[in-house]
């Protein structure tokens, strides 16, 4: 299962990503945008999920379009999963205990792919070869 030392590796392997520490918990951001952080349930969150509400690790996601965030929730509920806070948002959280490194690496770059600058993203598809990831990750269009 995959870790947070895997979260890292993963998003700083992606050209033009940068860590970044805020508000006491870390991120990662390709031209300042945001695509995948540490994201502690808040209290809010607690009372939202009841005993529902999962210990340990929680990663959140960027997701392409909530049509994506939708996908997830149902292909894997035990890995994937939302709070009241993330409604309208395109975003998942993702017990970071229960994914495949895999899958993680999959759902980072998607992440990545719909916050990067355009250019960014086809030149680094385009240098990339089917040996160098799963080969399930498409770009999306932007309208």
């Amino acid at each position: 299962m995959a870790t947070w030392e895997d979260v890292r590796r993963i998003a700083l392997a992606l050209p033009q990503t940068r860590e970044r520490f805020m508000h006491g918990t870390t991120g990662w951001a390709v031209k300042d945008k945001g695509f995948v952080w540490e994201r502690p349930l808040r209290k809010s969150d607690l009372a939202a999920l009841g005993s529902a509400a999962p210990k340990g690790a929680i990663l959140g996601v960027r997701t392409a379009d909530l049509e994506m965030k939708e996908v997830l929730l149902a292909r894997d509920p035990d890995v994937y999963f939302t709070t009241p806070h993330f409604d309208g948002y395109p975003a998942v959280l993702v017990r970071l205990g229960r994914i495949k490194v895999g899958e993680l690496k999959d759902i980072v770059l998607e992440a990545w792919l719909a916050r990067a600058p355009q250019r960014i993203a086809e030149e680094y598809l385009a240098a990339c070869t089917p040996a160098a990831g799963s080969g399930k990750v498409r770009r999306r269009k932007r309208p």
